[in-house]
């Protein structure tokens, strides 16, 4: 750790995601303007295997050209990971980063505790071989991804010690302060060797984020392992981010101090910050702790598995699953086989995220498959190829464009998601350039900001006037724009009008032939239409709630008799989708 690079991660699943589906901004163009902005320092991208920056896994050509364009466009680390540690699930991406002459960086997901004993299954012995088969496939360094914060400060020196004698590659260690033994964790790790490690600026570090650079820079300085970084120029820069942080505090989690308690239940950092989110939205904001001994109990009945994005999210979705239906892992197989299982936690059972260490539980994955059968290779053996022709030629006819290879490429990880950016974006506009005060809080009366449109043209924007809603909530909303006055209409959703008063109709849990929403969230597509003969189980809708997305099921067989929902409605817990009626269609 004496010589220091800085990987910039500015790319991963969460990065990709978040850009097209809540800001409103292409991941592309930010990763260009930083690149052109930035020309020396090496970009680093968080690859999920087979997942690539997405959940599930994708076609190989899919894989090999996201790496290419993502190459191309300036990624020069790619840090690879399966989300079970399952080697399989890597070797495409390792061999494409291979390929493109990039840094490939092979990583270890971290879970266990290898100073237990007791725990056999994810001991020292299971990451060292891990590490040397990876070196052996042609890894430039390794990566320990401890995305839970369950490397214990002894544990650290221990792990980095045997990869240190083991291996000829560099070892990175990235680790989460949820526990408060962060810093510890990463002092350990520089006395035993470790070559590079992953700090934040201390405004942005600890809890859920990593260990604090400030910090870990001060610790050393004049020892051996001396980073020679100025202090003064760290805090300087860390000064300027505590003074944005504050944007975004409604995004933040409600931890405030280090918790122990993660050692229990052996959750991700990312996931640890907004699962009480996802668990609100679910309308058991009042069992939360019950959830989350849930997702301890589910972890264990998988069989313990790893869990980081998507393994993480299947333990996640399960967990919430079976506290909504008063489900235990005693009564799961019995109860569960009239159940239609989260759509994550079928394709896990399917064999489709990867295979585990130690295989599957029979029992568990029987129920939740129904009659599917589950697949043993490497799922990209089995997709087909996507093509990309096909997809340019539908992206152009429907938004007008003529799509590039990265656009294609954000249609194959989110199709949903990126055709929802586009409408957006030929309705509103871009608004990559507001600044992130606005964009998340907008403006007050007689309040004003400027809006950069581009290099050397600047818009100064007052908001003048905000008139009454009327009877469908509108409002019309008055702006001075450069001096000239605009006003535009635009619809108040928290407006008290008579639409808003609407009851929402709520399926009678008693009556078989009234479908209701088996979660709250987006209906995202309707399976049916008025006058379809329907079966028993079989799928009406599908509704997405915190990327997690669940099929509607039918009680019984009959005929749709009345759809009561839209695709894009967002609905509440139960709230009606469609009525059946018994008898049969002539």
């Amino acid at each position: 750790m004496g010589e220091i690079c800085f990987p910039w991660k500015c790319g991963a699943g969460a990065t990709f995601d978040v850009a097209y589906r809540f800001l409103g901004e292409s991941p592309w163009e930010r990763l260009a303007t930083l690149r052109e902005k930035i020309p020396n320092v090496l970009f680093q991208m968080l690859f999920r295997g087979a997942n690539a920056v997405g959940y599930k896994n994708y076609p190989d050509n899919v894989i090999r050209e996201f790496i290419k364009e993502s190459a191309q466009a300036g990624i020069d680390v790619f840090r690879i990971f399966d989300s079970l540690n399952w080697i399989q699930g890597m070797e495409v991406a390792l061999d494409e980063v291979l390929r493109q002459g990039k840094v490939a960086e092979a990583c270890i997901c971290y879970t266990g505790d290898i100073l237990d004993e007791s725990r056999e299954k994810y001991n020292l012995k299971y990451y060292v071989e891990l590490a040397k088969e990876l070196e052996r496939r042609g890894a430039h360094m390794l990566a320990i991804k401890d995305m839970s914060s369950l490397l214990k400060p002894l544990a650290a020196h221990k792990l980095i010690t045997a990869l240190k004698n083991e291996l000829s590659i560099p070892v990175h260690l990235h680790t989460h302060d949820t526990s408060g033994n962060g810093g510890a964790t990463l002092m350990m790790a520089a006395m035993a060797g470790v070559d590079v490690v992953d700090a934040a600026f201390s405004s942005m570090a600890g809890l859920t984020s990593q260990p604090s650079l400030n910090s870990l820079v001060a610790a050393l300085e004049n020892s051996e392992r001396d980073t020679g970084l100025p202090l003064e120029g760290l805090d300087e820069i860390s000064a300027y981010w505590e003074a944005v942080r504050p944007v975004y505090k409604q995004f933040e989690s409600d931890l405030k101090t280090g918790t122990t308690e993660i050692y229990y239940y052996e959750m991700p950092g990312g996931q640890y910050s907004n699962f009480k989110s996802q668990v609100e939205s679910f309308g058991l904001g009042h069992r939360f702790q019950e959830v989350k001994s849930m997702y301890k109990k589910v972890n264990l009945m998988l069989g313990d598995i790893v869990k980081v994005t998507p393994s993480s999210k299947v333990v996640g979705d399960l967990a919430i699953f079976m506290v909504q239906n008063d489900l235990t892992p005693e009564n799961v197989c019995e109860k569960g086989k009239a159940m239609d299982f989260p759509d994550s936690v079928v394709s896990y059972f399917e064999g489709m995220i990867g295979q585990p260490q130690g295989g599957f539980p029979e029992d568990l994955q029987k129920i939740v498959l129904k009659d599917k059968k589950a697949i043993t290779c490497r799922p990209g053996e089995l997709l087909p190829d996507e093509d990309f022709q096909a997809i340019k030629k539908y992206l152009d006819e429907k938004f007008d464009m003529d799509a590039s290879g990265q656009q294609i490429m954000s249609y194959c990880m989110y199709p949903k998601v990126y055709e929802d950016y586009r409408t957006k974006l030929k309705k509103e506009g871009s608004l990559r350039r507001m600044g992130s005060d606005v964009f998340f809080h907008g403006i007050n009366l007689e309040e004003t900001c400027g809006v950069k449109i581009e290099e050397g043209k600047e818009m100064i924007i007052k908001m003048l006037e905000a008139k009454p809603a009327n009877e469908n909530g509108e409002r019309e909303v008055v702006f001075q724009i450069n001096g000239s006055i605009r006003s535009v209409t635009i619809l108040d959703k928290t407006a008290n009008t008579k639409a808003s008063k609407e009851s929402i109709l709520v399926a009678d849990p008693d009556n078989d032939l009234e479908v209701g929403a088996n979660i709250p969230g987006t209906i995202t597509k309707l399976l049916v239409s008025e006058g379809d003969e329907v079966t028993a189980g079989q799928p009406v809708a599908v509704i997405e709630a915190m990327k997690m997305e669940s099929n509607i099921l039918a009680k019984v067989g009959g005929v749709i008799d009345k759809i009561f929902v839209k695709e894009g409605n967002q609905l509440i817990a139960n709230q009606l989708v469609v009525k059946i009626r018994e008898e049969k269609g002539e």
